[in-house]
């Protein structure tokens, strides 16, 4: 299934680019909250020890998953989101977020202790993000981009991909492979660093990996799936096709199964430019 980071085709635009499916999520804004995954608590405890302070900027914060975790590890943290639907939902939960591309965001004159991107950098222009983050960062402060690779058994992954490009076969994800090795991954993650590395404004970055699991049941699976970036733009009839057939899949392996996830991050320090 379509995940993060994953190299876009050559004839795609960049993610950055795809506007229209990076501002699809917000359709359904709280099955998107309560579907997707919160972040390996080990994660958000090595970012706020690696900062100078508990100030935080969360880019592209959907709907405040990551940010409520930084919250609730004493963080005081503002978002930046450019759907104003996903916006909104975090605001009823209690994080002020103000709608913007990140790129075209006015900091007026603010500073953060840490930037984060949970699963967002990649709608993010790499090269003028990174400069960006470094323009608001404080002196030894972190910027920390991360995201989960998730990728079901092959007995759910293989009928989801079948059907997929049945019920889509125009859409460029209906050509990638049913399951991609995470070395596919690490690679995007490696890009991000170089984008780092080139625009001279942090310290060497630092990859950091997590492993984890979690037990689906059939319906927690389908409930998430609307909410991934291959789904989020199909018609409800494709759309039905395709949940019909993972959960005939999941169905036939009791009714749950165990996903690995692996969450990858890549971070920087803001190095001193004086």
């Amino acid at each position: 299934m379509p995940t993060l980071s994953s190299p876009e085709p050559p004839e795609q635009p960049p993610s950055h680019q795809a506007r229209e499916t990076a501002e699809s999520f917000g359709a359904d804004a709280q099955r998107y909250d309560r579907a997707r995954p919160p972040y390996p608590d080990a994660l958000v405890t090595r970012v706020v020890a690696g900062s100078p302070g508990t100030d935080v900027l969360d880019v592209g914060c959907g709907t405040g998953i990551a940010a409520r975790q930084f919250q609730a590890a004493g963080c005081a943290v503002l978002g930046v989101e450019p759907d104003a639907r996903m916006a909104a939902f975090a605001r009823d939960r209690g994080l002020p977020v103000e709608v913007a591309a990140f790129e075209a965001w006015d900091p007026a004159g603010r500073a953060f202790d840490a930037v984060i991107a949970a699963q967002s950098w990649h709608w993010v222009d790499p090269a003028a993000g990174a400069v960006k983050a470094a323009q608001v960062l404080r002196p030894d402060g972190r910027l920390a981009i991360f995201g989960h690779v998730y990728e079901p058994p092959a007995e759910v992954a293989e009928p989801f991909a079948a059907a997929y490009r049945r019920a889509a076969p125009e859409s460029p994800f209906g050509d990638q492979p049913a399951r991609r090795p995470l070395g596919m991954y690490l690679a995007g993650y490696a890009q991000i660093a170089d984008r780092i590395r080139a625009c001279g404004r942090f310290h060497e970055p630092e990859q950091w990996r997590f492993d984890w699991e979690r037990s689906y049941t059939r319906d927690e699976w389908l409930e998430l799936l609307p909410t991934t970036g291959g789904l989020t733009r199909l018609r409800p009839g494709q759309l039905a096709g395709i949940l019909d057939a993972v959960r005939r899949a999941v169905d036939a392996l009791g009714g749950r199964f165990t996903m690995r996830y692996t969450t990858l991050a890549t971070t920087a320090v803001r190095a001193d430019t004086r």
